[in-house]
């Protein structure tokens, strides 16, 4: 027998167990849809007042520049859509963690299914796998609806929220989402086999995703070598942009940082000429990082899920044979 023939029995044991929460995910998935859909829509109906094709109701080529209401909510509604879905991602885990895997294992159930021919490693095969095949395709669906609003939203000039840099979008635009969504499972699975409690392996999944995604969230920047530039040219709209400064005659930084005082902002420039500064630098990300940043951000998190996945199993035949 297959391993996937093997799986199709639990697998439906679990559907049929589930199916609210099912019903729940399913009911999400088309609520960020429509969102973005109707999003998109409202821009379009509102455009109408616009007098500019960049969006702006005021006289093209004036120094003010106004967009709709329409515009201006919906790019606050996108510039945290990345996190959502991310937040998503650790809903999966929690639930995983906790009535999938660890209720069972708590109140003892778990030995109807063993009665009946299902071994440990399969029991716990088929847990894993339902719930990242269903995430990974829901996420599939819904990245590109993502990609499709913000790229309707951020066609005017000040849509800075929406940057494919930002903190808020990032994780939605590639596949580091996916990355997210099996460290989750993989999370899940190790607390509930560890713990053995619904509420505490729940609690110790989001802990731990929390962890990780906030330490990938501050050292994202190192993950690639950032571009220097130095004079008096400076990165584009597009780019990432890092730390700026000054650089003495022997190369050391002299940072805009290094001219704060408790009294307030100070002419900076004639801080760090003071400093001994002579040339002005500036370090940032250039488009073309986006992509590779994305690769070694989601490669790193598979490995951790590896890991853990790897330990989950590893406990599960150690405690069950």
């Amino acid at each position: 027998m297959s391993t996937l023939a093997s799986l199709r029995g639990p697998v439906r044991v679990l559907l049929r167990q589930h199916r609210t929460a099912l019903w729940a995910a399913l009911a999400l998935l088309l609520a960020g849809i429509g969102s973005v859909v109707a999003m998109r829509v409202w821009i379009a109906v509102r455009s109408s007042k616009e007098l500019c094709a960049d969006g702006d109701m005021t006289p093209c080529g004036g120094d003010t520049y106004l967009p709709t209401y329409a515009r201006t909510s919906t790019e606050t509604f996108l510039s945290e859509g990345g996190t959502a879905m991310v937040l998503l991602a650790a809903l999966v885990g929690v639930f995983v963690a906790g009535p999938l895997i660890a209720r069972e294992l708590d109140s003892g159930t778990f030995r109807f299914a063993w009665a009946q021919s299902v071994s440990p490693t399969r029991w716990l095969v088929a847990r894993l796998t339902l719930p990242l095949v269903l995430a990974t395709a829901g996420f599939v669906i819904l990245m590109p609806v993502y990609r499709w609003g913000r790229a309707f939203a951020s066609d005017h000039p000040y849509a800075h929220g929406l940057q494919r840099y930002a903190e808020g979008v990032y994780p939605g635009l590639g596949p580091v989402l996916l990355g997210y969504t099996v460290l989750a499972v993989a999370l899940g699975a190790l607390c509930a086999v560890l713990l053995r409690r619904t509420l505490l392996a729940a609690s110790a999944t989001a802990l731990l995703f929390g962890l990780v995604f906030a330490t990938m969230t501050k050292v994202r920047y190192r993950l690639w070598q950032p571009v220097r530039l130095t004079g008096d040219n400076g990165p584009d709209g597009a780019s990432w942009y890092l730390r700026s400064g000054m650089l003495t005659s022997s190369g050391k930084e002299v940072g805009w940082e290094d001219c704060y005082t408790v009294d307030g902002f100070i002419d900076h420039v004639a801080c760090m000429r003071h400093r001994g500064g002579v040339t002005q630098f500036v370090d940032f990300h250039p488009a073309s990082h986006f992509w590779p940043i994305q690769l070694v951000e989601t490669g790193i998190l598979l490995v951790l899920a590896a890991l853990a996945l790897a330990l989950a199993f590893r406990v599960l035949r150690r405690r069950h044979g």
